[in-house]
Order: C-alpha cells, then structure tokens, then sequence
C-alpha cells in the first residue's frame, strides 16, 4: 500500500508557514476588495447591479478577471489585469525589438529582471487608462438604462481634483493588489502569486452564482443539474488537453567513462498542446473591450448621427451578439497561436540541443532543428487553439442551447473560462507544493503490512 507524502504537509513547519502566509495575504485581499472608490453613488451603483444582467458579458467578464470587485466598483476593481496586461505587452514585443532579444538572449537573468522592473513600469499607465475606461463605460451603461452617474468623472471645472482622486485610488488599488500577489510568491506559494489572487476571486463568487441559479424557482434544479454537467465536462476536457503532449524523440549524447564511451541515450522532447494556457483568452477579451471602452466617449455627442453609430458599437462589442462571439472564437484562436510561436521561439530548442550535442533522428542540429519542432508545435497547437476557443464562446452556445436569460449565461461563463483559471491554478500549486514536500525530504513510501 503507498501512502503519499502529503500527509506531511501540515507537519513541516516551513511549507506550514508559507500555507498560513497564502491564506493570510488572500484573506487581506478579500477584505480589501470591498473597500469602494471614493465618490461612489451607493444608490445608484446598487440599482445598476440589479440592472447588469441587461450590459451582456462585458461586465461579466470583468467580474471575472476582478473577482467580482468591478460590479462593487471597489478600490480593487481593475485586479492585477493591468499588470498581466503590460507583462503580455513586454513579451510580445520581445521578439520584435531586436535589442529586447539581444538582452534576453545575452543574460537570461538579467533579462528577465529588467523585464520585470519594466512590467511594474508599464502597468502603472496601464492601470490609469484602464480606470478611465472603466468609469466612462460604467456611467455610459448607467445612461442607458435611465440610471444616474455612478461616479462624477470628467476632466474640467470642479471635476478635475475629484477625478484625479478617482485615477489615483483606482491606481493605487491594483498596485496594492499587485504587490499581494508579489508577496505570495516570495514568502508563500512560490510563483503562484498572481494566479492564486485570480483564482480567490472567482472562487469567491461561487456562492453569489449558486444563490443566482437557484432564485429561479420555476427552473432552479434544472439550472443547477445542467450547470454541473457543464462543470463536470468542462473541467475533464481542461485537464484532458492541459496535460497532452507530443514526445518528440530526441537521442542525446553518450557519457565518456574512463577510456570508454557510453552509448547514445534514447529520450524524448515533450511538446505541449497547450502551451500558451489561459492568455490568448483574456488578451483577445482585452482587445474586444477597447471598441466599447472607445465608444463610450462619443455616445454623448452632440451630432446625432455620431452618437447613434457609436452606441451601435458599444452595443455590439459589449458581449450581446452572435457578431461579438464570432470575433471572440476568431481572435482566441489567432492569439493562442501567437502566442505560443513566440514562447517557443524564446524556448529555442535547436540552439539548446545543439549545445549539448543532442538531435532528432533524421535533422540536422540547429537551425533544422528548430524549424521542424516549430513546425510539430503548431500542428498540435491546433486542437489547444480550437479547445481555446470553444472555452470562449460556451456562454454563447449554451445560451442557445438553453435560453434563459443574460444572467445565467453570464453564470455559464464563469464556468467555462473562470474554469479554465481555476483548473490551470489549482494544478500548478498541486504540482508546487509537491515540489516543495519532496524538496523537504517527504517521499510517497510504500506500507507493507
């Protein structure tokens, strides 16, 4: 009989501490996530949360990233979006500058510590632009439905000191939510900062979600039952295309022993099938929100024309048409395989296969190489692209599968793309700490009895 090593993990007192650092800072996180921006209209923000249902996903999915903070419209609203976002950026344009590549190819350390002080730098406008956004999209939707400002914004008369209040609290909220995170990774959980402050906060609206499906008292159950089915499913095909691999073979070189050679060693390169993860669908969620953010500054205007045009817009990019869903699926796709071309170029597997003096059977080392992984990379990043995609749009599918209103496909998208997160988060800090037992000296062992 084996027993497992984590049986241990509350004995050691150091992943113990780092456990009980973990549950603190999330804890910290949580409370502070309800602190609101100063100025707020209480009564009219709690009026435009009866009312979110009639916005689409848009609000819903910033829910999503903030954990519900956005439709409480607290300090923390923006979460660490804005930070993932500049990270994206920073990667992105990596393979593009010539100089960027040239430092991180030089001094991968170095390379990526400049990267990380540039990210802090960048997210900081970014959260600013982001807030702006935010509160313009928010009074526009509150317009729409007959309800008052919720925040008194604008950049003019005895506007101006309140607003930059507003940007700078907004600000300074998700730099404090980053910096959470930050101290999650160094004195908890190693490396999952980020990603646990996510995950904390679309567990935390499980509870909101299942009161919402059951305050329908004609289809409660049937909702119940069908979202768990959605669940279950939904939660067997992540894991089932997170864990696939393609094993490339790959022989490498033999072991000099005395005045002997060793044989050359048979093993296996694995190439997976997702290796882009959760990204190409927050940032294609990203880009789908600026066409609406935009729209709201003109929806006001004074020419009829231009404001009917860009409520036009704003109402189709906001997550209510079958023209949003298509762009969405389309967009995922592309981005997963962008995104994974340049990880994997970043990855260079010809020049590191070559340095040890290991190849392919049947191509040349180095550039060849290279090119031929490349080439396996996206035929198998093809069903993680399409997978990605399916995630995406699964609102808008049970939706007509199952017509029963804009709040219960919002629900739905919690469970397809909020799984996705949760699934992704939780098997990382599985493999996390198990990498810590072992590293302790906790080894699964074998009971004979």
């Amino acid at each position: 009989m084996k027993r497992s090593a984590w049986r241990f993990l509350w004995k050691s007192q150091d992943i113990r501490r780092k456990l009980l650092i973990t549950l603190g800072i999330l804890a910290i996180y949580r409370v502070a996530a309800n602190v609101p921006v100063p100025g707020v209209n209480v009564e009219a923000l709690a009026l435009f949360r009866q009312n979110i249902g009639a916005t689409g996903t848009f609000f819903d999915f910033l829910d999503l990233l903030s954990g519900g903070t956005v439709s409480r419209f607290s300090l923390l609203s923006m979460g660490v979006y804005p930070y993932i976002t500049a990270q994206i950026i920073l990667q992105l344009l990596t393979p593009i500058i010539p100089a960027l590549q040239r430092r991180m190819e030089e001094d991968p350390r170095e390379g990526r510590k400049w990267m990380e002080k540039w990210t802090y730098f960048l997210a900081v406008p970014m959260a600013a632009l982001s807030a702006i956004g935010q509160v313009n999209i928010f009074n526009s939707y509150s317009a729409q439905i007959g309800l008052p400002a919720i925040l008194p914004f604008g950049f003019s008369g005895e506007l101006l000191l309140p607003s930059l209040t507003i940007l700078l609290a907004m600000t300074a909220g998700t730099m404090f939510a980053i910096w959470l995170g930050e101290l999650i990774s160094e004195y908890g959980i190693r490396n999952q900062g980020l990603s646990l402050v996510i995950f904390a906060g679309i567990v935390a609206r499980v509870p909101s979600n299942i009161i919402s499906l059951l305050s329908d008292q004609q289809n409660r159950w049937l909702l119940l039952g069908f979202t768990l089915v959605v669940i279950v499913l939904t939660i067997f095909a992540i894991v089932y295309v997170q864990q696939g691999r393609r094993n490339v073979p790959v022989m490498y070189p033999g072991r000099r022993i005395g005045n002997r050679m060793s044989m050359p060693v048979k093993g296996a390169l694995p190439l997976m099938v997702n290796m882009s993860g959760m990204i190409p669908l927050i940032f294609a969620s990203a880009l789908l929100q600026f066409p609406a953010i935009f729209a709201s500054y003109f929806i006001n205007s004074t020419s009829e024309g231009v404001a009917n045009f860009f409520t036009g817009v704003q109402q189709t990019f906001s997550g209510s048409g079958w023209l949003y869903w298509l762009l969405y699926f389309l967009m995922v796709v592309g981005f997963t395989f962008f995104y994974t071309d340049v990880l994997f170029a970043q990855q260079n597997y010809g020049e590191n296969l070559k340095r040890i003096g290991a190849q392919i059977p049947g191509v040349n080392r180095g550039v060849p190489t290279q090119k031929y992984l490349t080439r396996v990379q996206r035929r198998i990043t093809l069903p993680g692209a399409l997978f990605l995609g399916l995630v995406a749009i699964l609102p808008f599918l049970l939706q007509l599968i199952l017509p029963l209103g804009s709040r219960n496909a919002g629900l739905f998208l919690v469970s397809s793309a909020g799984l996705l997160i949760v699934v992704g988060v939780v098997r990382d800090t599985f493999l996390n700490i198990d990498a810590e037992l072992k590293l302790h000296g906790y080894q699964d062992s074998l009971l004979v009895r």
